[in-house]
C-alpha cells in the first residue's frame, strides 16, 4: 500500500522558472503530474499519447484545440482523448493536475 499526503506548495514551485512539471505516479502510457506555468507562458501545440485530463487547481489556462478553445478556471477539469493537438495558455499564473490514461 502507498500513503503519501502531498501539499501543493511544497510539490511544485516555479521560482524564476517559467515551467515545470513535476510527475507523481509514472507507468507505461499513464501518469500524474503537477504542472505550473507563469501568466503568459504557452506550452507549444503536442499530442499526447494517452487519453488526457486536466484539472486546474490554482490560477487560469485557456486549452486550444484545432477546432475550440477552453476557458478554464480553478476547479475546472477537462478531457480529452489522445492524438487530439493542443496548446495551453496561461492567464495567470497557473497549476494543475494532469492525468494521462
Amino acid at each position: 500500500m502507498f500513503y503519501n499526503v502531498l501539499k501543493l506548495d511544497d510539490v511544485v514551485k516555479l521560482g524564476e522558472d517559467k515551467f515545470k512539471r513535476v510527475s507523481l505516479l509514472e507507468k507505461s502510457d499513464s501518469s500524474l503530474s503537477i504542472v505550473a506555468l507563469k501568466k503568459g507562458e504557452i506550452i507549444d501545440t503536442h499530442t499526447s499519447v494517452s487519453n488526457a485530463a486536466v484539472y486546474v487547481l490554482d490560477g487560469e489556462i485557456e486549452l486550444h484545440f484545432s477546432a475550440q478553445k477552453f476557458l478554464l478556471n480553478e476547479g475546472d477539469i477537462l478531457m480529452f482523448k489522445k492524438d487530439d493537438e493542443h496548446k495551453v495558455l496561461a492567464l495567470k499564473d497557473s497549476k494543475f493536475i494532469l492525468i494521462k490514461i
